[in-house]
């Protein structure tokens, strides 16, 4: 394994995504293969953008066609070219022992790694409506235990992505320390995160997420969001960590 690759490995694995390669087919993603280990191909020693594990328009109506390929397409695809190049600068900067632009290339590193990362999990933490089940099971017990109730930790989470300063997201994780899930309102990509928080339902709430259909009405976007979250997922991110 060349440096880069371990930076790849160790960076998505830090944020809890463990990569290998990329699929070639989306028949892979219907077929048991495994939809958070796509982020990067190692054989390339490069991240790549995953395929969305639905067809553009299956969101509707909570998510219209054309914001889910600009979104998926344009913004996540722009994330993983920079944080590709940005690897790249950092490798460079290695080699030739200048460390002078060491600020900006480390926050590039962070935020559309942060983005990169994020963006894997919200395409799969989402499903058509009526597709996505309810949550059940260690998942329904965690929500129970640590919000309540289902209503609590619905209203909590639509409030907190709802109310995120400027862009960013709405995020749920799992601490690893206490075993606890915490909602948490990130900044960006990368801001206002919390150590050791491995997310398990993430919100964007940047306004490319929305603005096509919902235009300022973000706490319409989130609830809506609500509707095509895929519980199935979410549950599988739990895994053997609780």
């Amino acid at each position: 394994m060349n440096r880069r690759e371990m930076m790849g490995a160790t960076g998505l694995a830090a944020m809890g995504l463990m990569s290998t390669a990329a699929p070639t087919a989306m028949g892979q993603m219907q077929h048991g293969y495994d939809p958070l280990a796509i982020g990067y191909d190692a054989k390339a020693g490069k991240y790549v953008l995953p395929p969305l594990p639905y067809d553009y328009n299956a969101l509707e109506p909570a998510i219209d066609a054309q914001t889910m390929q600009i979104h998926h397409d344009k913004h996540h695809a722009g994330y993983v070219r920079k944080l590709n190049a940005a690897i790249d600068a950092l490798e460079k900067a290695r080699a030739d022992g200048d460390y002078s632009d060491i600020k900006s290339l480390s926050r590039a590193v962070s935020f559309n790694g942060g983005g990169h990362t994020l963006h894997t999990l919200f395409w799969h933490n989402m499903a058509p409506v009526g597709k996505g089940g309810v949550p059940s099971g260690k998942l329904l017990e965690m929500i129970n235990r640590d919000f309540g109730s289902v209503t609590n930790f619905k209203n909590q989470f639509i409030a907190a992505a709802s109310g995120v300063e400027g862009s960013g997201w709405g995020i749920c994780g799992m601490d690893m320390l206490s075993k606890r899930l915490l909602i948490i309102q990130g900044e960006n990509q990368q801001k206002l995160s919390t150590w050791g928080l491995m997310p398990i339902l993430v919100c964007d709430v940047w306004e490319h997420a929305y603005y096509l259909k919902y235009q300022n009405k973000r706490g319409d976007y989130v609830k809506a969001f609500w509707d095509v979250i895929n519980w199935h997922e979410v549950a599988k991110r739990i895994g053997t960590h609780a």
